[in-house]
């Protein structure tokens, strides 16, 4: 799937309006939906330095990795119900993939409910609105601060009183991890080939990382590693519950893809390290990336320290910081959030690790020295 991209890849957008125009058609949102670039980052790490590949999902129509997501599960919706007539899909989202199901929806001709939290983005719920989804936000927060088991209990409360109704269960339906083993995980070796030994990706329901993870073993069997980076306090992958404040990745809910053999390793990172890394980037290599992103590098970094094998590591970058800017990027915010940025600056600083500017490629062409 190709993408005209008037712009270059990486370039930050500064309003709703930025986002126009957006294809006028299902099968234009579908054709553009993929296909995103690599940055390539020089990092050195003391007297270290490799050049990290980052793939930059937030160059997807609706800014991040959900819209891939959002398609293959309006793609199984519609199998599973045989679908002649509009449906009237319902899915508990953080935001980004409410974001993608709303517009995909609309462009279909179904209806769409968005269950959200307090917790979601402004953007992406004038994003949402902007394609007539009904969004309910659900308000009651478990010990740890997440509002996830609300979110689910609303969902099945809506499909009980309507019985049109549709969940698309992003957490459960192997339409998840399918289409990234059908799209992302060839990408990522298309666009990288032979040379790549080590692959980072944040996770939350885990659907990414399990289908990006079988097709490199599929096409990668003996060379790749793949591992999962998770929020210090989420128990996607087996943390113990604690509150958390970066939405994005982490989740209150064990993961329900990854299996025995899906992943090399896990890392747990925290709120003070991954802000320090996409603020960083940002300053060093031009790159405006979301929570998620930062916390994928701020692993493949925390990994690199440990081991020094690896040469040729690549991050999934799921969003841009587009939808950040009011927190990662709001030093008042942190404050706010009692986020120590400055503390986790200084132990980088002490690492001597530095970011140069990022190059960008994408179907052979290359946008060098820019930045937001």
């Amino acid at each position: 799937m190709r993408r005209n991209r008037s712009h270059p890849p990486g370039f930050p957008r500064t309003e709703l309006e930025g986002l126009d125009p957006l294809p006028a058609t299902w099968d234009e949102m579908v054709d553009q939906i993929g296909n995103t670039p690599l940055a390539t980052v020089p990092v050195r790490l003391g007297k270290r330095q490799w050049a990290l590949r980052i793939k930059l999902e937030g160059r997807n129509p609706l800014g991040s990795i959900k819209d891939r997501t959002a398609y293959g599960l309006i793609q199984s919706a519609e199998t599973d119900r045989r679908a002649s007539e509009p449906l009237t899909i319902v899915e508990s989202s953080s935001g980004n993939l409410g974001a993608a199901l709303a517009a995909l929806c609309r462009l279909r001709g179904h209806s769409f409910i968005a269950v959200v939290d307090p917790k979601a983005s402004p953007l992406n719920l004038a994003i949402m609105r902007r394609f007539d989804a009904q969004i309910e936000v659900a308000d009651r927060s478990d010990e740890t601060g997440s509002y996830l088991g609300d979110r689910i209990a609303r969902v099945r409360r809506i499909c009980s009183r309507k019985p049109e109704a549709y969940w698309t269960n992003q957490y459960a339906n192997p339409a998840n991890p399918k289409i990234h083993y059908e799209q992302t995980g060839p990408e990522i070796v298309r666009q990288s080939g032979q040379d790549l030994d080590c692959v980072f990706v944040a996770v939350s329901t885990g659907g990414t990382i399990a289908g990006i993870a079988r097709y490199l073993r599929t096409a990668l069997p003996a060379s790749v590693r793949v591992i999962g980076v998770d929020a210090k306090g989420s128990i996607a992958l087996g943390d113990r519950p604690s509150p958390r404040r970066l939405t994005g990745y982490g989740a209150s809910r064990r993961c329900n893809f990854v299996g025995a053999g899906d992943l090399d390793g896990v890392l747990w990172v925290d709120d003070a390290e991954v802000l320090a890394i996409c603020r960083k980037l940002e300053d060093e290599a031009g790159l405006f990336l979301g929570g998620s992103s930062g916390a994928a590098v701020a692993g493949c970094v925390r990994y690199l320290r440990r081991h020094r094998e690896v040469r040729r590591p690549l991050c999934v970058s799921a969003d841009d910081g587009f939808k950040y800017r009011e927190s990662i990027y709001d030093p008042d915010w942190a404050g706010a959030k009692r986020i120590d940025v400055a503390s986790a600056m200084r132990k980088f600083e002490r690492l001597g690790l530095a970011f140069s500017q990022a190059s960008f490629s994408m179907t052979g062409d290359t946008y060098a020295d820019l930045g937001p």
